[in-house]
Protein backbone atom coordinates (compact mmCIF):
# COMPACT_ATOMS: atom_id res chain seq x y z
CA UNK A 1 0.00 0.00 0.00
CA UNK A 2 1.41 3.53 -0.71
CA UNK A 3 2.85 5.38 2.20
CA UNK A 4 -0.09 8.53 1.52
CA UNK A 5 -3.00 6.67 0.57
CA UNK A 6 -5.88 7.25 2.51
CA UNK A 7 -8.41 3.74 3.58
CA UNK A 8 -11.60 5.76 3.50
CA UNK A 9 -11.85 7.54 -0.27
CA UNK A 10 -12.69 11.04 0.47
CA UNK A 11 -11.01 11.42 3.33
CA UNK A 12 -8.45 13.03 2.02
CA UNK A 13 -10.73 16.20 1.58
CA UNK A 14 -12.31 15.91 5.24
CA UNK A 15 -8.66 16.31 6.93
CA UNK A 16 -7.11 18.91 4.90
CA UNK A 17 -10.07 20.99 6.32
CA UNK A 18 -9.59 19.33 9.60
CA UNK A 19 -5.63 20.41 9.35
CA UNK A 20 -7.03 24.46 8.56
CA UNK A 21 -8.98 24.45 11.15
CA UNK A 22 -6.21 23.05 13.41
CA UNK A 23 -3.96 25.58 12.09
CA UNK A 24 -6.19 28.45 12.87
CA UNK A 25 -6.91 27.39 16.31
CA UNK A 26 -3.12 27.31 17.28
CA UNK A 27 -2.18 30.77 15.69
CA UNK A 28 -0.63 29.15 11.90
CA UNK A 29 -4.19 29.73 9.75
CA UNK A 30 -2.21 32.80 7.67
CA UNK A 31 0.53 30.71 6.98
CA UNK A 32 -1.73 27.30 5.97
CA UNK A 33 -4.07 29.31 4.05
CA UNK A 34 -1.84 31.41 2.10
CA UNK A 35 -0.40 27.63 0.97
CA UNK A 36 3.26 28.29 1.35
CA UNK A 37 4.25 25.59 3.78
CA UNK A 38 7.84 25.20 2.89
CA UNK A 39 8.37 28.89 4.78
CA UNK A 40 7.40 27.27 8.03
CA UNK A 41 10.08 25.48 10.60
CA UNK A 42 9.64 21.80 11.24
CA UNK A 43 8.62 22.46 14.65
CA UNK A 44 5.47 24.44 13.21
CA UNK A 45 4.62 22.01 10.88
CA UNK A 46 4.87 19.23 13.64
CA UNK A 47 2.73 20.86 16.05
CA UNK A 48 -0.66 21.43 13.50
CA UNK A 49 0.01 17.27 12.69
CA UNK A 50 0.47 16.56 16.54
CA UNK A 51 -2.93 18.81 17.75
CA UNK A 52 -4.18 16.81 15.11
CA UNK A 53 -3.94 13.93 16.37
CA UNK A 54 -4.68 14.63 19.93
CA UNK A 55 -7.45 16.27 18.66
CA UNK A 56 -8.62 12.70 17.04
CA UNK A 57 -7.51 10.45 19.69
CA UNK A 58 -9.87 12.97 22.18
CA UNK A 59 -13.20 12.11 19.88
CA UNK A 60 -12.32 8.67 19.93
CA UNK A 61 -12.08 8.22 23.20
CA UNK A 62 -15.37 10.48 23.79
CA UNK A 63 -16.75 8.17 21.26
CA UNK A 64 -15.62 4.71 22.90
CA UNK A 65 -16.96 6.36 25.98
CA UNK A 66 -20.59 6.69 24.38
CA UNK A 67 -20.81 10.15 25.36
Amino acid sequence: MARNSSLVPGARGALNKFKFEVANEIGMGQAYASGDLGNLTSRQNGAVGGYMTKKMVELAQTQMAGK
